[in-house]
């Protein structure tokens, strides 16, 4: 029988991926069962030609990880993933609000594109708690906030609500918080996230050394 985590890395983007080597293995799980349920929620906006389709699946994901994770389903890779979090799923629920504050119409006010900023980083401080780094909640959510702004930013299609993010994106400056090596995918998935909103979307050449050099040093 195939592990969750055989059937969900390959789906990830590649910084993703990335990120996720540089996972102690105590910590491997319960951040890729994070990654996979932000893009497994993003593929319901990109596949849902209405947005009612697509808030319908959202609230199916929100009233599942509002519940005790005895009374899932079996059968989901994902969700078995998500009994790696120990009871501490419900906090991916502002996750799900967060994508689903996208489903409005076009263009988004920016109290709305904070809420998804907000709901990223909610879910970065959740996996603090998550892996017991509880005195590391704050830093994981400055990390989450920087990472969905950048990454936000370089792919909204609307343009009004990309110069918004943008914005947002430059106003955190400054080096971002350090965390423990538990936490490490984290810095290195915020640092990707920068230097690609640097490059304009380009990707860079670097990202690969740049991940070693965050996943190894910490920055």
């Amino acid at each position: 029988m195939s592990r969750p985590e055989d059937l969900l890395l390959p789906a990830l983007p590649q910084t993703m991926q990335l990120a996720l080597a540089y996972a102690p293995s105590r910590a491997k799980l319960p951040t890729l069962a994070l990654l996979a349920l932000d893009q497994r929620l993003a593929g319901l906006l990109r596949h849902s030609r209405e947005p009612m389709m697509a808030q319908i699946r959202l609230a199916w994901w929100r009233e599942t990880l509002e519940r005790d994770a005895g009374e899932w389903p079996e059968g989901e890779p994902l969700l078995a993933a998500l009994r790696s979090w120990n009871g501490g799923h419900p906090a991916l629920v502002a996750l799900v609000d967060g994508w689903e504050a996208l489903t409005g119409e076009a263009p988004l006010a920016p109290e709305t594109l904070e809420e998804m900023v907000d709901g990223r980083a909610a879910a970065f401080a959740g996996l603090a708690q998550a892996l017991d780094c509880r005195n590391e909640a704050d830093a994981a959510r400055a990390l989450g906030r920087r990472w969905a702004l950048a990454d936000l930013a370089t792919k909204l299609n609307h343009p009004g609500e990309s110069v918004v993010v943008k914005r947002l994106a430059q106003a955190e400056h400054g080096h971002a918080p350090r965390v423990s090596r538990t936490l490490r995918p984290l810095a290195v998935l915020e640092g990707l996230a920068r230097d690609n909103l640097a490059s304009g979307g380009q990707g860079s050449a670097r990202t690969v050394l740049k991940a070693m050099r965050i996943g190894l040093l910490g920055r």
